[in-house]
């Protein structure tokens, strides 16, 4: 490029990251050039700004303002997490213990690698390999995210699924034909919610007429079939998986319960965390009742482990 010409451009450019518009016809005059000439040095600029989103982490791009009767630049939208959100991203990944170590490492690069600047990256990586060292996987060692994806395609499309599930240890081998409405994550384990669709098999449950789907985790399915055949819930009818999910935090089936109880422990808001549905309704010397609704027995062994800093009233 001749000095004319990047004296043009990063004026040019100057302008437009500083928030003004660029007229063709002010800066021919300016320069002393065509307008075709400027055509070409802000397609320059265009073309630049569009390459180096891979070192800025956002995009941006000249267009043309019909208003102004100019180009200015619009930032479209941000391409990269910021360090610390990449940081807080790994350290959940981390901490959940859902994948195997290989899936745990491979998830962690790229994570880092897309979505961090270059110069940033192995910031990042030094503040998790302690911690990604010595990462505990699961003890079934099950690689299972093709299926998740299968599942959610099934949500997505109501198409009923036939899975053949490994219960808990010593169970037998079921085939269930299922309606999957949910993948769901709790501690460790991601599971699929689902009506069952064998009447029969309903009716060796201990609630007859269950409004509520059955869980299942993941990492037990032994094989996972979608069906040909589609199911249709109407929308009012539809399964809320946010509602279900502020009161099912144990992954135990059962019926819609209430429950009252008295709390004495050093830390409500942990329990307030812990049933997002959970209300304070009394408090005397740090002693709190609470009142929360909740699905399944799995409050009961949660109750149970608070010891005695927990009472059951109802």
């Amino acid at each position: 490029m001749d000095n004319g010409k990047i004296d043009r451009v990063l004026g040019m450019y100057t302008k437009l990251m500083n928030g003004q518009t660029v007229c063709k016809a002010n800066e021919a005059r300016t320069y002393n050039v065509n307008e075709r000439t400027i055509q070409r040095d802000i397609d320059d600029i265009r073309n630049f700004l569009e390459s180096d989103a891979e070192n800025t982490g956002m995009i941006n791009s000249v267009i043309y303002d019909r208003i102004e009767k100019g180009y200015r630049l619009e930032t479209l939208y941000k391409i990269r997490l910021t360090n610390c959100e990449v940081l807080a991203l790994c350290k959940i990944l981390l901490d959940s213990r859902a994948f195997t170590k290989e899936e745990m490492v491979g998830m962690l690069d790229k994570l880092i690698t897309c979505c961090v600047p270059k110069n940033n990256q192995r910031l990042v990586q030094e503040l998790i390999r302690n911690e990604e060292f010595h990462y505990v996987e699961p003890r079934h060692k099950s690689k299972f995210i093709d299926r998740l994806w299968d599942i959610g395609q099934a949500i997505r499309n109501s198409q009923y699924i036939e899975i053949k599930y490994q219960g808990v240890q010593g169970s037998t081998v079921k085939t269930r034909k299922l309606k999957p409405v949910a993948i769901m994550f709790s501690e460790y384990y991601f599971y699929m919610t689902a009506f069952i669709e064998d009447k029969n098999v309903r009716e060796n449950f201990r609630i007859l007429q269950d409004a509520f789907p059955t869980i299942y985790r993941v990492d037990r399915i032994q094989s996972l079939k979608i069906l040909d055949e589609h199911f249709n819930i109407p929308y009012k009818d539809r399964f809320e998986e946010g509602e279900f999910r502020k009161r099912i935090q144990f992954m135990y089936g059962g019926r819609l319960r209430k429950v009252r109880f008295q709390y004495s422990g050093y830390s409500v808001e942990a329990v307030l965390d812990r049933l997002p549905t959970a209300q304070i309704i009394a408090e005397e010397d740090g002693v709190y009742t609470i009142t929360a609704e909740v699905f399944g027995d799995g409050i009961d062994m949660w109750l149970r482990s608070q010891g005695d800093l927990v009472k059951l009233l109802k």
